[in-house]
C-alpha cells in the first residue's frame, strides 16, 4: 500500500478541478481520487490511476488537473493482483 497522502497544494488543485465545469471527466476522476486521499490512508483505484495517467499525457490539460492527477497516481497501490 502506498504511504503517500495528498498535500494541501494538491488538494487545493483538485478542488479547483472539481469545481470547474469545463474540466474533462478523466481529470475530475483523478482529482476526486486525490481529494479523497487528503488526510486519509486510501489508495488510488485502477480506474482512477488510468484516468490520472491519461490526464498527465494530455497536453491540453491544466496545471491544476496535472497536479491532482500526479498526486493520485503516486498513491496507487504498488501491489499487483
Amino acid at each position: 500500500m502506498a504511504n503517500e497522502k495528498t498535500s494541501r497544494r494538491a488538494a487545493s488543485a483538485a478542488s479547483k478541478v472539481l469545481s470547474d465545469s469545463s474540466t474533462s471527466k478523466k481529470s475530475k476522476s483523478a482529482a476526486g481520487s486525490a481529494l479523497s486521499q487528503f488526510k486519509s490512508n486510501k489508495v488510488t483505484s485502477g480506474n482512477a490511476a488510468s484516468a490520472a495517467s491519461k490526464t498527465l499525457r494530455d497536453s491540453s490539460t491544466s496545471k491544476s488537473s496535472k497536479t491532482a492527477a500526479g498526486s493520485a497516481l503516486t498513491q496507487r497501490s504498488s501491489k499487483k493482483r
